[in-house]
């Protein structure tokens, strides 16, 4: 990755437009112009410093052109299914790319079939932004109570709350909205992407 793509992909994942980049850098808005369009590919060790601190990585080895590779912990099991207890425990690391590691928070090894039809298979690895929302129609883990975590797709209707799994032979599951606030049905991330891991 060059300065134009990490600058890029932080512009993305925050939102934020080349005058609030310029402001939280302290440079010129045009300066940010000419790094995003390519025209400078380079900056002072201090401008390198303060670009490192606000994307939260050290972009030195990238502007060297060293291969980088980071990793995120894989925190335990999640069930494409229902009713398996968490299993808060530490599995080791996957490596991520840059780009990755910018968006995403911890890998979940993923137990059951219940996500087949979307590629989700027992054994993968399902690689996780931490959240309390995500958009309507999107594949979520969901923890259920205080013990039982799922990845299902989350359907949110005026009067139900959906968690819908892909293969046609495990059914959804439905709750009120007073049944999300008591239990609680709470949503504490978004799957980015699944590694399926051939054994």
């Amino acid at each position: 990755m060059d300065l134009k793509e990490i600058l890029q992909s932080y512009k993305g994942k925050t939102g934020y437009n080349n005058d609030i980049l310029a402001t939280k850098l302290g440079v010129t808005k045009s300066a940010v112009s000419k790094w995003l369009s390519g025209q400078v590919k380079k900056v002072k060790p201090e401008t390198m410093e303060r670009i490192s601190t606000l994307v939260g990585y050290d972009i030195a080895p990238f502007l060297k052109g060293q291969v980088v590779s980071f990793k995120k912990p894989i925190l335990g099991y999640v069930k494409a299914g229902y009713d398996l207890f968490r299993e808060e425990q530490y599995l080791g690391y996957e490596e991520v790319n840059a780009n990755e590691n910018i968006q995403g928070d911890y890998f979940l090894q993923v137990v059951g079939d219940s996500m087949i039809g979307d590629g989700i298979m027992e054994g993968s690895l399902a690689y996780v932004k931490q959240c309390n929302q995500v958009s309507n129609n999107t594949i979520a883990v969901v923890a259920i109570g205080d013990d039982e975590v799922t990845i299902k797709r989350v359907i949110k209707r005026p009067e139900v709350f959906i968690l819908e799994a892909s293969n046609p032979n495990v059914k959804a599951r439905y709750f009120t909205y007073e049944e999300v606030e008591n239990l609680p049905v709470r949503i504490i991330g978004k799957v980015l992407y699944v590694k399926t891991i051939l054994t």
